[in-house]
């Protein structure tokens, strides 16, 4: 597939550090290009080693869920690239400015909107009740599935944002594509229900080749075993946490 101008301007602008991202467990800088576009620079050298994913990893893994993405036609995931940066290599990824309140949160149990989709129940700091829920709607469908096929360990609310054209996209892609099963979001209330035979389709003629620069031969296998099996939207399992912590 034909490279973006976006990805060229990625690859090819000069970054200057504007400041770490604090609440991030690895380092994560968010930086300038050129006089005015912003990005997320994630270095392979600030990962924190993981027990259960490859040490050096994860930033290859936010490529490869962009790629997917955008192999699909879904443009889920912001421009995302590789490439040597002022702490080395890393993922490069375009900021998105103007962000509204994303469909996903917490909210009073009594004022649940009828078109949201309860997650699970919580109480506040005084015990009143509370709801992890997220709106029923399809775009929000279509990322909660992306999250099964790449098999995010790691949806949490805050990485779902929305825009003020009412897009959404999912950042945070580091922890994907493990060969076991390790989904856990903040996005089950679809569960149960049939995947739509457009999603069907496009992902069963997606070429996985063109993430083979970024995934190893085994976590390929297992991304196409996990897209010939789909046909549902699956339950949360009951044998591990489903949801991550914290949620939003």
């Amino acid at each position: 597939m034909a490279t973006t101008a976006g990805e060229e301007l990625l690859r090819a602008a000069e970054i200057e550090i504007e400041g770490r991202l604090v609440e991030a467990s690895n380092i994560t800088l968010r930086v300038t290009l050129g006089e005015s576009l912003k990005a997320v620079y994630k270095p392979v050298r600030g990962e924190r080693p993981l027990w259960d994913f490859p040490e050096g990893t994860l930033a290859a893994r936010e490529v490869a869920a962009y790629e997917l993405s955008k192999a699909l036609g879904w443009d889920l995931v912001p421009t995302t690239v590789m490439r040597d940066g002022p702490l080395g290599p890393g993922s490069l990824q375009l900021w998105l400015e103007d962000l509204v309140e994303p469909p996903v949160g917490f909210i009073p149990a009594p004022e649940l909107p009828s078109d949201w989709l309860a997650v699970a129940g919580a109480r506040d700091e005084d015990g009143a009740p509370y709801v992890l829920a997220h709106a029923d709607d399809p775009k929000l469908a279509r990322l909660a599935l992306f999250d099964v096929i790449i098999n995010n360990a790691d949806r949490k609310g805050g990485h779902v944002l929305a825009t003020p054209d009412s897009r959404i996209y999912g950042v945070d892609h580091g922890v994907c594509f493990h060969t076991d099963n390790k989904l856990r979001t903040v996005l089950w209330g679809f569960h149960g229900r049939a995947v739509p035979e457009a999603e069907l389709l496009a992902l069963k003629g997606v070429d996985l080749n063109r993430l083979s620069d970024y995934l190893s031969t085994s976590e390929l296998a297992a991304l196409a075993e996990r897209i010939a099996q789909l046909q549902l939207f699956p339950e949360p399992p009951d044998d591990r946490y489903a949801i991550p912590w914290p949620p939003i």
